[in-house]
């Protein structure tokens, strides 16, 4: 199978608050790269939004990060064991992001892939 992607993604493992319609809702981070990043839906009404904000903190760093984004992708994952919930997933595509955060992304990601 090849990846389409365009951008290294590497693991992100943080919780961090998902805006839709203006409400925030936790969300779990598995992956980013520079592009977007993939998370795991935890409690949060099903929804056919496809915009969303996204406010977050990268480890090592004490600044927040405020983005939009567009849900490009959603999926299914059966869990790690049998008998495991099944979790909801979904790609979300940055569209908008300040340069700063953009660049502690870019910086997050390099240094990231580097070490693995």
């Amino acid at each position: 199978m090849s990846d389409k992607r365009k951008n290294a993604r590497v693991p992100l493992d943080i919780y961090l608050n998902k805006y839709m319609g203006g409400v925030p809702y936790m969300a779990r981070a598995a992956d980013i790269s520079q592009e977007g990043v993939s998370l795991a839906r935890l409690l949060e009404p099903e929804q056919d939004t496809r915009r969303v904000g996204l406010q977050f903190q990268l480890p090592g760093s004490d600044e927040v990060i405020y983005a939009e984004g567009e849900v490009v992708r959603e999926w299914v994952e059966a869990g790690a064991h049998q008998g495991a919930n099944q979790d909801e997933r979904s790609g979300v595509r940055f569209t908008l992001l300040t340069q700063r955060h953009r660049r502690l992304i870019d910086d997050y990601v390099t240094r990231s892939a580097q070490a693995h």
